[in-house]
């Protein structure tokens, strides 16, 4: 089923954006390291809430369950080898997941968005095959894809994001700790990145 170590293509996460094709639903961009191809995986809400605030460094006042499988992992010892993403078809990546505990290796199956959304937590390396990566990505020229842009139309509750960006940092602050309470993940991941775009422009 696997292809050997030499023929995969290692990716890394670009971003979030809202998907195109289906209503409700994330495009979960992956990027080939040092080379042009994009690959967008669409996923679910929930796990691009819990991509995203790990992404944006958001702690939640509670565990995630991504979170909570980390920890779990770190307690007993289990380290995250790698995601490899070995098969694409009828419109479905199908990834897997290497488990070391020092003495033997074990390969699970598991959902993409899951694999990703724990591969980003334990800083585990993803993989994936020239064949799916040159079938499904495509060519982008520069990395311009903004993590949890906005795509949604005019009359769209989260087209309010170019209001907030007229919030000073400190209002963006506040506003973020009451949707983090709330546990609204992803505005509270939305508002983050207008404040990280915000230091990062007055630090220059």
């Amino acid at each position: 089923m696997n292809m050997e170590i030499n023929e995969r293509i290692k990716l890394k996460v670009v971003g979030l954006t809202y998907s195109q094709i289906q209503s409700g639903a994330y495009a979960l961009i992956l990027g080939q390291v040092d080379g042009p191809y994009r690959i967008p995986v669409v996923i679910g809400a929930p796990e691009a809430q819990s991509i995203a605030i790990e992404i944006e460094g958001i702690i939640p006042p509670r565990p995630m369950t991504h979170d909570l499988f980390e920890s779990f992992t770190h307690a007993f010892g289990i380290k995250l080898l790698q995601v490899y993403i070995y098969k694409f078809e009828d419109g479905i990546f199908y990834s897997e997941l290497t488990f070391s505990d020092g003495d033997r290796q074990i390969v699970l199956d598991a959902r993409t968005s899951d694999a990703i959304a724990i591969a980003i937590r334990t800083k585990s390396p993803i993989f994936t095959t020239t064949e799916i990566l040159t079938t499904t990505g495509f060519v982008l020229d520069s990395d311009n894809v903004a993590t949890l842009r906005s795509d949604h139309d005019e009359d769209s509750e989260m087209n309010a994001q170019p209001k907030l960006e007229n919030y000073a940092i400190e209002e963006l602050e506040s506003l973020l700790a009451k949707h983090i309470d709330n546990e609204e993940y992803e505005e509270a991941a939305v508002i983050q990145e207008i404040i990280n775009r915000k230091r990062n422009s007055s630090n220059k």
